[in-house]
């Protein structure tokens, strides 16, 4: 059984989701660099990345619950839409284009798709303040962790930490500004 304290947080969560994806909405510049452990290796990308805020009840999202077999669509309390494509620094060369549906519901965030997997998939998150979300997410035997931090309204972080077998394996860290 759901305690009320539970019920409050998740509330409380849900509402701080939904005013930082509000917040995150529009268009970004992307620099990003990855560290492959433990020998250091790095790669660094230059990404366009386009945030789409998603209301209750959108299309978006009724698509979104369907994927994860949601009896109610309505649990999906509002989400994101990110597009991106992201270019080599170094080559010039594309790296990737794509697109993720993010959908609130309660203290889970549901995804169309995974960092290293087309198929659908959940996160636990919280707030350490009402600027930075914080993300956990598990499958395939590996653990993303992440954090999205906006900083005023320009500019936000990103760091994600891969760890596979209790081993981490990559860093990523971003610094994105609005454009």
């Amino acid at each position: 059984m759901t305690s009320p304290q539970q019920l409050t947080y998740a509330r409380e969560a849900s509402l701080l989701a939904a005013e930082f994806f509000k917040h995150s909405a529009g268009k970004w510049r992307s620099e990003r660099r990855y560290y492959t452990l433990p020998d250091g290796e790095t790669k660094e990308m230059v990404s366009m990345i386009t945030v789409r805020f998603l209301e209750p009840g959108c299309r978006e999202l009724e698509q979104l619950a369907q994927l994860h077999q949601l009896d109610d669509a309505t649990v999906l309390t509002c989400g994101a839409e990110v597009s991106w494509e992201s270019t080599n620094s170094v080559s010039g060369r594309k790296e990737s284009k794509g697109a993720t549906l993010f959908g609130v519901g309660g203290t889970t965030l549901y995804r169309d798709r995974g960092f290293a997997t087309t198929k659908p998939v959940t996160a636990d998150y919280y707030f350490s303040n009402p600027q930075t979300m914080c993300l956990r997410t598990e499958y395939k035997g590996s653990v993303f962790e992440e954090e999205l931090k906006l900083i005023g309204s320009n500019y936000r972080t990103r760091q994600t930490i891969i760890s596979r077998a209790g081993e981490q394996q990559m860093i990523g860290q971003y610094l994105e500004k609005r454009l």
